[in-house]
């Protein structure tokens, strides 16, 4: 009797973002990485961009949780909640009993915190879990072949963490994780507001400014974003106006902070491998990376090529992808 093949499924269980591949139905979810439970019968009650619009406009009776912080599974409970509710989503999908499961994450996450994630898949009942790096999945991903002895350099501006790395003949040489990310703008964002306008802001409203205000090109600042919150002086509803310019000024030392880190990771590189990445460049790829000017000003600081990944924000779950199918060649299960 012919072996049933394994149902292969790629998880970039992200900070800000869940996105889950399951081979023969595609991506089956791409949404927050948030769910909000009944706190009197544990059950979920949302998932993703549901619960995502709950965030500070719960009551007593519910509980809004982000499994993930800073890359790193903060609540397990919640993260395996959030995995079941991905999957019951789709109608008609095999038992996962019998799958194997490509898990990406960042590149400094420690062995304990990659157990950590190998249990998540084993509470889900996947019946097989590895582990891999997001930068080098992002690479595949970005269409890099990355095992060739030629470097590649990546650098994964995400939600919780940006990852920067070099690789080679199939693995990272060498990289870095730092803290300046999408969710550390957004507290910026923040404090600007509660410090300039004594106004006090969720973090929704702080993404929103963001993605709807954030530039790194120091001539497009006219542009003005209507921010509500509440007045930390009367209490009451209030609102401000941030324009552009003012963002620019609050992302450029966040930057700064992430070309640091490159030179850091390039100072380190071996002289064969620095020697390509002066003609292959750098790619850029998560969601930050779609702010605009981000290539020019990393071409400007870091004197190298800039490459924007085609999807920076599938670029991972798409190398997930990659790594499944070809899992004799790519799927690594962490060293001990």
């Amino acid at each position: 009797m012919a072996q049933e093949e394994q149902l292969g499924i790629g998880i970039d269980f992200g900070t800000s973002n869940l996105l889950v591949y399951v081979k023969g139905y595609g991506i089956i979810f791409n949404e927050p990485s948030v769910v909000a439970f009944d706190i009197e019968s544990g059950e979920v009650i949302a998932g993703g961009h549901d619960a995502n619009a709950m965030i500070g406009k719960t009551h007593s009776k519910v509980i809004v949780s982000r499994p993930l912080r800073d890359g790193v599974i903060s609540d397990m409970d919640a993260a395996t909640a959030l995995l079941t509710y991905a999957f019951q989503k789709v109608k008609g999908l095999k038992q996962i009993q019998n799958g194997v499961c490509m898990i990406c994450c960042p590149s400094e996450v420690s062995q304990i915190e990659q157990e950590a994630l190998k249990e998540l898949a084993e509470q889900m009942g996947i019946g097989e879990a590895y582990i891999d790096q997001e930068i080098k999945s992002g690479a595949i991903g970005s269409g890099i072949d990355i095992y060739t002895p030629k470097a590649a350099m990546i650098v994964d501006i995400g939600g919780g963490t940006t990852d920067v790395g070099v690789l080679s003949l199939g693995d990272v040489v060498l990289s870095r994780t730092i803290p300046a990310a999408g969710n550390y703008i957004d507290l910026e964002v923040m404090k600007y507001l509660r410090k300039q306008h004594n106004l006090v802001i969720g973090s929704g409203t702080a993404e929103r400014v963001k993605i709807e205000g954030g530039t790194l090109i120091a001539s497009d600042g006219k542009r003005k974003v209507d921010v509500y919150g509440r007045d930390l002086i009367t209490g009451l509803p209030s609102s401000a106006v941030v324009t552009s310019k003012i963002l620019y000024e609050l992302l450029l030392p966040i930057f700064d902070e992430i070309t640091t880190a490159v030179y850091s990771v390039l100072e380190q590189t071996p002289p064969e491998l620095a020697a390509d990445i002066v003609e292959t460049g750098i790619t850029l790829e998560g969601g930050v990376s779609l702010v605009p000017g981000i290539k020019d000003y990393f071409e400007k600081a870091l004197g190298l090529p800039v490459t924007l990944a085609e999807d920076p924000l599938m670029a991972v779950v798409s190398g997930a992808k990659v790594l499944l199918s070809n899992k004799g060649n790519y799927l690594v299960a962490p060293q001990d």
